[in-house]
């Protein structure tokens, strides 16, 4: 431990600080400098509330602002920063902020930081004391906001610990600005920039987190960090910018940087795209800081700070140009992003296929895939490897991948597959499919393949993520950028990205070619069958009708359909908080039977498959028991609308593509479902997005 954190943390009566653990929490901050650009409090207060509600819809539950409060005349006029903070959603807040008398709203101010942060409670309830900003003292010298902490020592005692600082919340970050503060009071020199407090502080932490600082010993000046997790800047000025690129300023000691210092975290198209949301209407031109960047903004210039150059380490950072315009990430003519997700699907599956297949020749080329590919088909099996929904996505395609690639095929919970120390080998090939790329569970499992020589393949919706960047090889869906928490389009752009693999292994065997022939129409088709199913929305929407008041729900099918119950459980889950469960058909006589009756609502997936007759009995067995089923079943089967309560008929496709079609219906159900019962759709309680932990 080094003598500052021995000093601190004797100082605050802790035994040790260490801000690392398996407990990460996901939160937004946007925060905004006005350089001899004079603004009103108001138009502060305005700028800082719309940044948070770009933000808002990744599922928070309180927000706050940091910005210059008025001088204080009984302290010897010294300035101080204003803290308001409110639980609920930004436009809680946004209330708030007009009802502070102490703020007078048509203060013009020529230059003026402030911060703002939304937050996703995990240690501490949610309430404005555990808001952040969290500030460093009551004087608020120091006020800091943080994106996401990790923390193995949960430092819940802060109350119980105040030996000369006096802790006002429960959450585990607020040790970030008690820490600077003690940094600065205990400065060698008179003279020390923001910066370097920054530095020092940041060397004492340990884990993942994005940190932007405010000062009152500091005013109009900004510093902003990260590590491991995603924070961009935006550049803006009525002048011409004179450099695309800003020079790294080096603060090397001469030791060497140990390797994990130098591994970089970049953030591609899913996670670059949730933080130019806020971006994007101020300006298109933004910085996006490295792992252990310093950015530093003080007299209207920027400077970008590290302790020491990495071997092999890009000098500089680029300013980039942003090609998004605003109405991409604006939910148009739909109620919620997910909404428009669903019915953006005929669009993103054919980008997932766009330049791979070529319908002519019937070939597919994985450009990310194709160096590699001798060495996949002389491996001894196929891992893949998922969360939730990615992991749905694996069970979806496993069984055409053994069947195109003839190699067995381990679908496998991360979570689970770490719990498990599962035996990898040097001739497996390890499939990482994540949507964002930052999955930490997979993540994980990512280097434990690695580290045991397997061959490892991202799939992924995100260029330039750490899954991305770390496996030997892999595809980009490209689904384009999924907002509603509950992912839609990424799940069906992952099953098509998989199953164009199993295609690409069969190339060279005859026996294969008239099924291959068979799937790659099916997936030239595909595009015009999913704009026939959304037609079905307002008939989905109907039943939903009848539905929003129970309690529990079955998804019942098996076979290619298993998938399918399992996702389209997940969505029910999810969003509408409904207890639904994803039941394989064939063991309905196993223990699920005992809960048919006639109040138990029942969704079953049955298609002119293989399967077909199976799943006709498990049929037959639930209206046995008075059962009322739903089911998602081919056009033109009158035998089976015959046993229904209710038919939601589906275009037929080929069999390994069918669960593409039929989860369609789940999504619009849970849709629907979670807006009858008055539910924010894009942002469930308890989730985020990108889910970064373990």
């Amino acid at each position: 431990m080094s003598r500052i954190r021995e000093q601190f943390c004797k100082k605050i009566g802790l035994r040790s600080l260490t801000i690392c653990s398996p407990f990460l929490f996901l939160a937004g901050i946007f925060a905004y400098l006005n350089y001899r650009v004079p603004r009103t409090r108001k138009e502060i207060f305005e700028t800082l509330v719309k940044g948070l509600q770009r933000l808002e819809y990744r599922g928070y539950d309180s927000a706050g602002i940091g910005v210059d409060g008025p001088k204080k005349s009984d302290s010897g006029d010294t300035s101080y920063i204003c803290l308001i903070k409110k639980r609920g959603k930004v436009k809680a807040l946004d209330e708030e902020l007009y009802k502070n008398d102490s703020t007078d709203l048509e203060t013009e101010l020529d230059t003026h930081f402030g911060i703002a942060h939304t937050r996703w409670a995990t240690h501490g309830e949610p309430s404005a004391v555990n808001c952040h900003p969290h500030r460093s003292d009551k004087n608020n010298v120091f006020c800091q906001c943080c994106l996401f902490v990790t923390n193995s020592s949960i430092l819940c005692n802060y109350r119980q610990i105040s030996k000369g600082y006096e802790f006002e919340s429960e959450t585990d970050t607020e040790v970030i600005p008690k820490l600077i503060k003690y940094v600065y009071d205990n400065r060698e020199n008179d003279y020390v920039s923001f910066s370097t407090l920054v530095e020092l502080v940041i060397q004492q932490l340990e884990g993942a987190f994005a940190l932007v600082f405010k000062s009152v010993h500091f005013p109009g000046e900004a510093v902003a960090t990260r590590r491991g997790s995603p924070l961009l800047i935006g550049v803006r000025s009525k002048y011409e910018l004179s450099t695309e690129q800003i020079p790294i300023q080096y603060n090397s000691n001469g030791k060497s940087p140990r390797a994990s210092n130098c591994r970089q975290t970049t953030f591609g198209s899913r996670n670059q795209r949730l933080l130019e949301l806020a971006i994007i209407e101020h300006t298109n031109k933004v910085i996006y800081l490295q792992d252990d960047d310093i950015a530093a903004v003080a007299e209207g210039k920027l400077s970008l700070h590290r302790m020491s150059r990495c071997a092999g380490e890009d000098p500089v950072r680029a300013i980039q140009t942003l090609q998004m315009e605003l109405q991409q990430i604006m939910k148009g003519n739909f109620k919620a992003f997910m909404q428009k997700e669903i019915f953006e699907q005929p669009e993103s599956v054919f980008n997932t296929m766009r330049g791979r297949i070529c319908f002519d020749t019937n070939t597919v080329v994985l450009g990310g895939l194709k160096d590699h590919l001798k060495e996949i088909r002389r491996c001894r099996r196929l891992i893949l490897i998922g969360c939730g929904t990615s992991f749905h996505a694996g069970v979806a395609t496993r069984q055409i991948l053994e069947e195109l690639t003839e190699l067995p095929v381990m679908v496998e919970l991360a979570s689970d597959f770490l719990d498990r120390i599962t035996p990898v080998f040097r001739d497996d090939v390890c499939f990482l499919i994540s949507q964002s790329g930052e999955t930490a569970d997979t993540l994980m499992a990512l280097r434990y393949c690695q580290g045991r020589g397997a061959l490892t393949v991202g799939v992924t919706n995100t260029v330039g993520s750490s899954i991305s960047r770390e496996t030997d090889c892999g595809v980009h869906i490209n689904a384009g950028p999924e907002i509603g928490v509950a992912s839609t389009k990424a799940y069906t752009s992952q099953f098509v990205a998989l199953t164009m693999f199993g295609l690409m292994m069969s190339e060279d065997r005859i026996s294969l070619q008239k099924r291959r022939l068979e799937i790659i129409n099916g997936l030239r088709m595909l595009p015009g069958l999913i704009k026939e199913v959304l037609t079905l929305d307002d008939k989905i929407r109907s039943i939903a009708d009848e539905l929003y008041q129970q309690r529990s729900l079955l998804v019942m099918g098996r076979g290619y359909n298993y998938a399918t119950c399992l996702e389209g459980a997940l969505k029910i889950k999810e969003i509408t908080y409904m207890h639904s469960e994803g039941i394989l058909a064939g063991e309905l006589k196993h223990g699920p039977l005992a809960l048919i009756d006639k109040h138990m609502p029942v969704i079953m997936i049955i298609m002119r498959d293989a399967c077909y007759t199976k799943c006709h009995n498990a049929l037959q067995q639930v209206t046995a028991r008075q059962g009322r089923p739903i089911i998602l079943c081919c056009q033109d089967d009158p035998e089976i609308t015959r046993n229904a309560y209710k038919t939601i008929e589906l275009p037929q496709t080929v069999d390994c593509l069918q669960g593409i079609i039929s989860v369609i219906p789940l999504q619009l159900m849970s849709f629907h479902l979670a807006v009858l019962r008055g539910y924010d759709v894009d942002c469930p309680r308890n989730l985020a997005k990108s889910v970064t932990v373990e």
